[in-house]
């Protein structure tokens, strides 16, 4: 995310001004692992007593290498060819005396040489090279194990026995989500299950690589139903329910005392504050500046059940913000209506909503300084006067209606939005979709006339244009409060997993909630509704989420944070392979967002995998973080491949915002894919070239990857820029990389280097000018 470090700008001042760059110091010690990596010459040979190595597939376009010392080792190096070409050297990752690198971006067929460096009580040694197939066969590969029973659900606690037809094979296996390995505990004996758990297992047999990891998933206990919950539960102390009766004195009091704490750019920006603020349906005096962390939502069923006199602002509120708004993520405000004197503010940068909201004025996106801002995303809106964008750097606007649009720095999009410019990219950078292909807004929270809560479930919608509500209320299903789960301080990835077995929708209130195992979401239109940024932080290296391929699940207002030891993906939806078609239900995923690093030095091969056919991905930010607190950041830190991998078919993003992860930001590799916006910067942090080449042997990794074999693919505007600030002799040869077919086309896509630090070749493969100096976009307005 671009650094409070640029300069503010006023919409006559088209210059870009004075940069002042403050470096993290931790930066360079973080990187001295990873460019001291070798090639593996200069080694003795190895012995192979003194290890065991597998390749395993982990999905239809990931492998991981396994490196496992029988002794322990100080390091361990991997190097390897991808079809021959382009060698990469890593250092491994350690957990529990196994390394493991993962290789993303793999196709059925794709042939991967490996070999290995490492420490031997001081000597360095070099291994044999070997060579995997990805979705080949594995002759020289112990057998997967397997499970009796096979998993499934169950009412009372099961005996399970693994076995394996390799000949004298042993058996590790995990009960924690977490990928097992050669020094995970030995089965021996039947393991008694009597919670809902994941059991996975792996083979390791002499001379023979380790075995693909077998998975059971059992559901122990499961009722027919949700247990009843309450209609009125108590949601917590960080669930602020306003009622209109309370004077208008006690509710600014209460506003302002949380915002004081949330405010601070330099101290709240990584707390764990988390806070949501409810207003029941009625009218409001108070002025609401929203802060870190913190959601503002009328519990009307329409937006215009609860009013507010006054303002909900976001600014560059800090004097340390130097009237930048670039770092004001993360806070929300939703279903009310803002009569604002004169203009209402919403200067934001990422995973900062703006929805269902009918503003009686103008909207201002910008700070009040004009500084540069780098938001953002507005949905379901109607804005009665004009909406500007002014410094804002990019901006994406879905069935919406404005009174009028007015700036645009770079990259304006709008679909289905009355009011919205005429198509003039790049000159004016608006690019206007006249309806929005596929589309359902978000599930709320709200109150019936007869004092219970409810969430109401918006209908699917094709071809939309303007609000939901246009018509007065949105069409669509309610669902009880008594089907819900409510989440809070003192609940496990357990008692979790054991509501959604049971049936139950979640609402999840305010906290950060560490996991010990996997979340399943495994019943279809199952509902994960959070309010006030609640956030999963994945131990032990489990993934956080994994969602079946089922109809209908709606995940909503989350925030995943990677914890401290590598998890393959923090959020997963769907199975790889051919799927079941949802198109008449599909998976939502709107208003959830990804972190590795910023306030733990956290770390995640993938943020999220979308393998559920017709998923809608509308609003996310992945990001890995290019600042935060001390020892968070760094190349070989808070390390992360991909922010999102797609391999579903006829998965649609609206609002894509992915940065700085440090292969294919977006690798999308599912046909029929449609994407309407896209945000990107490249890392800021690669330490030189030779820590960045593409499987082929390019300068970089392309930001946005259409796999080869995709013969239809659609996105409209785009834009990709870099700083790279540690090392600005790096390039990266293009931002959008795509199979030369009539079927697979760009519209509207842009690359800038910041600052001049850095440079892009092309935009799109071969296509596409060299980015100039000065802050200039290059663009190209279609593809091919």
């Amino acid at each position: 995310m671009q650094r409070t470090d640029r300069p503010s700008r006023t919409p006559s001042d088209p210059g870009r001004g004075r940069r002042t760059v403050a470096l993290l110091a931790v930066l360079a010690l973080a990187l001295a692992g990873l460019i001291g990596l070798t090639s593996g010459a200069g080694g003795a040979a190895a012995d192979s007593g003194d290890y065991t190595q597998s390749a395993v597939q982990l999905s239809a376009s990931q492998a991981q290498i396994r490196f496992t010392p029988t002794t322990p080792a100080r390091y361990v190096d991997v190097h390897y060819l991808v079809n021959g070409t382009g060698q990469q050297n890593f250092r491994m990752t350690e957990s529990a005396g196994t390394w493991t690198q993962s290789i993303a971006s793999l196709n059925t067929g794709t042939s991967v040489e490996y070999w290995f460096t490492y420490e031997k009580n001081g000597p360095q040694y070099d291994t044999p090279h070997f060579s995997y197939t990805q979705g080949g066969s594995a002759p020289n590969q112990a057998a997967t194990p397997t499970f009796s029973p096979a998993g499934g659900t169950f009412s009372t606690a099961q005996t399970v026995t693994i076995g394996d037809a390799t000949a004298g094979a042993a058996i590790h296996y995990t009960l924690d989500g977490s990928t097992p390995t050669a020094s995970s505990p030995r089965y021996s004996a039947p393991i008694t299950v009597a919670a809902t758990t994941t059991v996975q297992a792996v083979a390791t047999a002499a001379g023979l690589a380790d075995s693909a990891t077998a998975s059971a998933a059992f559901t122990i206990g499961a009722a027919t139903g949700c247990p009843a919950q309450s209609d009125t539960p108590d949601f917590g102390p960080g669930v602020h329910v306003f009622d209109p009766g309370m004077s208008s004195a006690a509710i600014q009091s209460q506003l302002d005392a949380q915002f004081a704490q949330m405010k601070d750019t330099a101290t709240a920006q990584f707390s764990e504050n988390r806070v949501a603020d409810l207003f029941k349906p009625g009218v409001y005096n108070v002025e609401d500046n929203v802060g870190y962390y913190t959601s503002v939502a009328g519990l009307g069923q329409n937006p215009d059940d609860v009013t507010i006199n006054g303002h909900v602002t976001v600014d560059a509120f800090n004097a340390s913000d130097q009237g930048n708004a670039t770092q004001n993520f993360w806070r929300s405000a939703e279903n009310l209506a803002i009569n604002p004197s004169g203009a209402d503010r919403w200067a934001v940068a990422q995973a900062a909503p703006f929805r269902r909201i009918d503003v009686h004025g103008d909207l201002q996106l910008y700070p009040a300084s004009y500084g540069w801002a780098s938001g953002g995303y507005l949905a379901d809106d109607k804005v009665t006067g004009q909406a500007s964008s002014s410094s804002q750097q990019q901006w994406y606007t879905r069935d919406s209606s404005l009174g009028s649009w007015s700036g645009g720095v770079w990259n304006m999009v709008f679909s289905g939005t009355g009011g919205a410019p005429a198509n003039t990219f790049p000159n004016p950078p608006e690019t206007t979709l006249p309806t929005t292909p596929v589309s359902r807004d978000v599930p709320y929270l709200y109150l019936d006339g007869t004092g219970k809560y409810r969430v109401f479930l918006p209908a699917l919608r094709t071809n939309a244009s303007g609000p939901s509500w246009a018509g007065g209320s949105t069409p669509g299903s309610s669902l009880p409060m008594n089907r819900f789960y409510v989440v809070k301080a003192g609940d496990t990835a357990t008692t979790i997993n054991t509501a959604l077995a049971q049936g139950c929708d979640l609402f999840v209130t305010p906290g950060v909630y560490h996991l010990d195992r996997t979340l399943h979401v495994t019943k279809a239109d199952t509902v994960v509704l959070g309010i006030g940024y609640p956030t999963f932080v994945p131990d032990n290296g489990v993934d956080a989420m994994q969602v079946a391929d089922v109809d209908g699940v709606r995940l909503k207002g989350l925030l995943f944070d990677a914890g401290t030891t590598n998890s393959a993906a923090l959020l997963t939806v769907g199975t790889a392979g051919p799927g079941a078609s949802h198109a008449a239900d599909p998976t939502t995923i709107q208003d959830v967002f990804f972190r590795i690093g910023g306030e733990i030095a956290g770390k995640a091969t993938s943020s999220l995998v979308v393998d559920s056919n017709d998923a809608i991905i509308d609003h996310i930010w992945a990001w890995r973080a290019d600042h935060g607190n001390p020892g968070t950041v760094g190349w070989a830190v808070n390390t992360a491949d991909n922010g999102l991998v797609v391999g579903g078919d006829n998965v649609e993003a609206t609002g894509l915002f992915v940065e700085h992860y440090q292969k294919y930001e977006v690798t999308w590799n599912g046909q029929n894919g449609r994407t309407v916006f896209f945000q990107n910067e490249m890392p800021y942090d690669v330490p030189n070239q030779a820590a960045w080449l593409s499987p082929t042997g390019t300068n970089g990794y392309a930001a946005y990857k259409v796999g080869g074999n995709v013969t239809s693919h659609e996105a409209w505007g785009l834009g990709s820029y870099c700083y790279f600030n540690v090392n600005p002799a790096v390039n990266s040869y293009h931002a959008f990389e795509a199979p030369a077919t009539p079927g697979v086309r760009f519209h509207d896509a842009l690359t800038v280097s910041l600052g001049g630090q850095g440079s892009i070749t092309h935009v799109v493969d071969d296509t596409g000018a060299s980015t100039p100096p000065g802050t200039v976009p290059s663009n190209v307005v279609s593809f091919p």
